[in-house]
């Protein structure tokens, strides 16, 4: 399979995890409306709510990640890679909308309380829709870190936060049907919403990272380094290295310092081989060098080693 292959085939698989999240989210967020309303938890309530998120989270992320692919044109140079990153801050700004609804919720509870109406088969219900959740969550997360898609990443995120939510829901009205304490299922709503608010500013963070154009992480930085290294043979030194992700995308740019009397040909080459091998290695790099002569050299005449100032 060629490059242009592959990359159309990852494509091709994060657009269909994108749009099934959107079936898979409606799905769920049925099975759990169905709990709430056997049982009239406030709790349950809550975990439908979150869902209510997931379903519109999971169509922003779809739109979101087919216009990341859209080719770069003459108003977008450098492509459309960021169109991810609005989605996953939409969804984080949701999330915390449910948590507000909820808080809403529980105090209604409190003003009015009534007991659950059967909790077994409303648990039952819900017991389903995190086993489906689960599955889904692990599948979107593991597939957006590999595809680098940030839209996904933050799916799975959101929906692994609702699973671990829903544990917990589906552990505490255990407890308050065997123990009935009925103070238990807003209770727990309220530990529900702080929890979403949590997941809500991490989100929302880590998404406007993103388009603060944050680096590669440390080690993702040591490796771009030595492959520039032990494919810079013909060149005096390396410095001012830059990284930035957008999206799938990594962008990189350098000074890459050659002996003065060295052509523009010999140069091009060199560039030319540290450019494959980082494409080589990194998907979807963007490498940016800019060629200097040896008065611009910040190491010492006659260094030997690593050519990196």
């Amino acid at each position: 399979m060629t490059t242009a292959e592959a990359k159309a085939a990852a494509r091709q698989r994060v657009a269909s995890l994108a749009f099934w999240s959107i079936v898979v989210a409606g799905v769920v967020l049925a099975l759990k409306l169905v709990a709430w309303y056997i049982t009239g938890s406030v709790a349950l309530y809550s975990d439908a709510a979150e869902s209510i998120v997931n379903v519109i989270a999971s169509a922003a992320a779809f739109w979101a990640i087919q216009v990341s692919y859209k080719p770069a044109d003459q108003d977008h140079p450098f492509g459309h890679h960021k169109a991810e990153y609005f989605s996953a801050v939409l969804e984080g700004v949701l999330i915390v909308v449910a948590a507000l609804l909820i808080l809403n919720e529980v105090w209604q509870s409190w003003r009015h309380p009534a007991p659950l109406e059967q909790p077994r088969q409303g648990l039952a219900v819900n017991g389903v829709a995190t086993v489906i959740n689960a599955i889904w969550a692990w599948t979107l997360i593991r597939t957006g870190r590999s595809a680098k898609s940030p839209a996904l990443v933050a799916d799975g995120q959101h929906i692994m936060t609702d699973v671990v939510t829903s544990v917990g829901v589906l552990g505490g009205l255990v407890g308050a049907v065997l123990t009935g304490w009925q103070i238990l299922d807003p209770a727990l709503a309220v530990i529900v919403a702080l929890n979403i608010l949590w997941q809500g500013w991490h989100v929302i963070g880590s998404s406007m990272n993103g388009l603060m154009d944050r680096a590669v992480d440390t080690q993702e930085h040591m490796q771009i380094r030595d492959i520039i290294s032990a494919n810079s043979k013909g060149a005096l030194e390396v410095h001012d290295l830059k990284t930035r992700i957008a999206g799938r995308a990594t962008f990189i740019e350098f000074h890459l310092v050659v002996d003065a009397d060295m052509t523009v040909g010999a140069s091009h080459v060199i560039c030319d081989r540290i450019e494959d091998a980082l494409k080589a290695e990194i998907p979807s790099v963007r490498v940016t060098i800019h060629v200097e002569p040896d008065d611009e050299a910040k190491l010492p005449k006659g260094t030997t080693a690593v050519p990196f100032a």
